[in-house]
C-alpha cells in the first residue's frame, strides 16, 4: 500500500507515516517503477505498534531500542518496563512543574484583579513586573 493508503488505514496524517519512515522506524519496500515507498501488512502493525507506544509517553529513541531488543531475539519486556518506569519519573517531575505554574498563574490574576493597568517609561509592564510569588515569598520569610 501507499503512504496514504496506510495513513488513511490508521488514521494519521501521510506526514506522520513519512517522519517515522525517514527516523526509520518503517521501512517500507521502494517500487523499482517509480520509487514510491510500498507499506506491507508488517508496516502496518508496526505502525500501529509505534502510535500505541507514542500514547504511552514512549520517546521514538525508545520505541527504537524497544524494536531492536525484539529483533535481536530478545524479550523486549524488562526494557519497556524500565523506559516506561523512567517516562513515569519524568512526567511526575514535569507534572509539579506544571502544577507550580498553574498556581503561580493564579496567584498573579487575584493580585492583578487589585491592580491598575499601566505602565512607565521604566517598564514593559507593571502588573508582570509587581508580580509577587507567594509561595517564593514564603520560603524567604522561612530562612
Amino acid at each position: 500500500m501507499l503512504v496514504k493508503q496506510l495513513a488513511d488505514f490508521v488514521g494519521v496524517t501521510t506526514d506522520t507515516v513519512r517522519y517515522y519512515t525517514r527516523v526509520k522506524l518503517l521501512t517500507p519496500a521502494i517500487s523499482d517503477m517509480n520509487g514510491y515507498h510500498l507499506y506491507s501488512a508488517d508496516d502496518l502493525r508496526r505502525l500501529r505498534f509505534i502510535l500505541s507506544a507514542r500514547q504511552l509517553g514512549f520517546s521514538v529513541k525508545d520505541i527504537h531500542s524497544i524494536i531492536s531488543e525484539s529483533e535481536q531475539g530478545n524479550c523486549p519486556c524488562p526494557l519497556t518496563r524500565k523506559l516506561i518506569s523512567q517516562r513515569l519519573e519524568e512526567t511526575e517531575v514535569l507534572f509539579k512543574e506544571t502544577l507550580a505554574l498553574r498556581n503561580r498563574m493564579q496567584s498573579a490574576l487575584v493580585q492583578w484583579d487589585k491592580s491598575p493597568d499601566g505602565a512607565n517609561a521604566e517598564q514593559v509592564c507593571s502588573l508582570i513586573e509587581s508580580f509577587v510569588d507567594p509561595i517564593t515569598m514564603e520560603a524567604k520569610n522561612e530562612q
